[in-house]
């Protein structure tokens, strides 16, 4: 398994553990989901940029976006700046956490 992908199944286990628990304030199974944004895996953990699904699936989650970055478990994989970065190529507006 590359390292990559190992990255990207230890950040899914963690945050749907955190998802189930309600760990992650103001998310809930139902609509916020980081499962969803599994097509964002390639521009999370490269420079590349993300795909039209990705996109389509942040846009979707935009509202989810302060409840992940206050998430530890998130935040040791994901940097605000990072966020940030694909957010704009997709040409989503976050919100002010």
């Amino acid at each position: 398994m590359k390292p990559s992908t190992m990255v990207f199944f230890l950040v899914a286990v963690s945050l749907s553990m955190a998802v189930l628990m309600g760990e992650i304030p103001g998310a809930t199974a139902a609509n916020c989901n980081y499962m969803e944004l599994v097509p964002c895996a390639d521009a999370l953990t490269s420079s590349n940029k993300p795909s039209d699904a990705c996109c389509s699936k942040l846009k979707e989650q935009t509202s989810c976006y302060c409840g992940y970055l206050r998430d530890p478990s998130l935040s040791r994989y994901v940097s605000p700046a990072t966020a940030q970065r694909i957010a704009g190529q997709c040409g989503v507006t976050l919100p002010q956490c």
